[in-house]
């Protein structure tokens, strides 16, 4: 049975002119507060054990930062197919889209092995200090299990890549066999079923509540499937060792573009009936802006701080994930004859050592890749801004998208003309 729709704290409605992105990211918390405190209050009352150990978990760590992204796209969506007055249902959208990318967060975590997410422990890692016997007698040591010391982050064997911290046959049945690594992996699978469930259930009664429901529910139906195929694909690519760059950029596309910025666009311009044209011209400014996002943070991946990302600088390095990047500075060194670089870039079976990334990282850069990455973001970033200015959408609403791109991508893509 569908609860009551949340009433959202603020101007749901009013002037246009106080109704921006930055407000709706702001906004957007207040709702994700009060449709968290429902999931839990049910939760509670299906079991106390689930609630506090993994619902109120995933209640946490959706809270905890971000930069709501999503949301901010879909707002710029909404409004650039004349959206406008009350805002709830585009908030509730942005809310479903939080949940979803704490789903896609807590399960890439797991399939990486990162230990470390929004400047603390990766949720698996938190969760495996949960395990009942306690993780002194899991890992036999004193002490929390640490996010330095959980698992490994490398290449994926045929083990991993199967069934990544699976009991085995032999230790089935047996009392105290999982361990607290095996605890927290299969727990974080399903705190990221939770959220998933959670961001599904709010889209539907969101959609179930609008007259354009069913354009709404296709566009979140779409996405999803994306973002499952493209997390397979990266980890087909890293099993496989592929090198290509129509591949790494298959994979940016379907993993992380099209559901950061051009579903998001989408969804909100679906709720305001965006026509056909409007809506093409989001879906290309979103594919262009959520390339550049991805872009960017293989950048950060690679070369970031991880005081200033919240995750660990390196990961994408040691275990040789397949990006735009990694597929530029391979076809690069090829081309040159750089044999140092194609060496170090090769695939391999291990995680790779402090030293063997710090070549990884100066072949990047030896190579050029760095440098056509990033002037290929900035020429996204702008082509981005070109097609947005299709939808025939207002100066205000332009210039909001242009801030958005800005930081999503890191650049700032300002064409006088587009904006005035």
């Amino acid at each position: 049975m569908l609860g009551p729709r949340p009433t959202v704290a603020g101007p749901a409605e009013g002037d246009d002119a106080t109704l921006t992105a930055p407000w709706a990211t702001s906004a957007v918390e207040t709702v994700l507060e009060q449709v968290l405190d429902a999931r839990l209050r049910q939760s509670r009352g299906i079991d106390a054990v689930y609630a506090a150990d993994l619902a109120e978990r995933v209640a946490a760590f959706v809270l905890r930062g971000g930069k709501r992204l999503r949301t901010a796209f879909a707002w710029c969506g909404w409004r650039a197919a004349g959206g406008s007055g009350d805002a709830t249902a585009v908030l509730r959208t942005g809310a479903a889209l939080e949940l979803l990318q704490g789903c896609a967060l807590i399960h890439d975590d797991v399939m990486d092995a990162s230990p470390l997410r929004r400047g603390g422990p990766a949720l698996h890692v938190e969760l495996a200090g949960r395990h009942p016997a306690g993780p002194a007698e899991s890992f036999g040591t004193t002490g929390a299990v640490s996010a330095e010391s959980f698992g490994t982050t490398g290449a994926v064997s045929a083990e991993s890549f199967g069934t990544p911290g699976a009991v085995s046959a032999e230790s089935f049945g047996t009392p105290g066999a999982v361990s607290a690594e095996s605890f927290g992996i299969s727990s974080a699978v399903l705190a990221g079923d939770l959220a998933l469930a959670w961001a599904d259930d709010l889209l539907t009664e969101t959609a179930l509540g609008s007259p354009q429901g069913a354009r709404l529910h296709h566009e979140w139906r779409a996405m999803r499937t994306e973002m499952v195929a493209g997390q397979y694909r990266d980890l087909h690519a890293q099993a496989s060792g592929a090198s290509g760059d129509e591949e790494a950029l298959t994979i940016a596309a379907l993993k992380s573009a099209r559901y950061t910025v051009a579903r998001p666009l989408a969804l909100g311009a679906a709720l305001a009936g965006a026509d056909p044209r409007t809506t093409e011209a989001l879906r290309a400014a979103g594919h262009c802006a959520g390339l550049a996002f991805q872009l960017r943070d293989d950048l950060l991946g690679a070369f970031g701080d991880p005081a200033l990302t919240g995750k660990p600088a390196e990961d994408d390095l040691r275990s040789r994930k397949l990006t735009p990047l990694l597929a530029a500075a391979v076809r690069l060194a090829r081309a040159s004859g750089d044999r140092e670089a194609c060496d170090v870039l090769a695939p391999g079976g291990h995680t790779r050592p402090e030293h063997t990334v710090e070549r990884m990282r100066a072949a990047l850069e030896r190579t050029g890749a760095r440098a056509e990455v990033e002037a290929r973001t900035a020429e996204l970033a702008a082509a981005a801004l070109r097609h947005f200015e299709a939808t025939g959408a207002g100066p205000d609403v332009r210039r909001e998208f242009a801030a958005l791109v800005e930081r999503a991508a890191g650049v700032a893509p300002r064409p006088a003309e587009e904006l005035v």
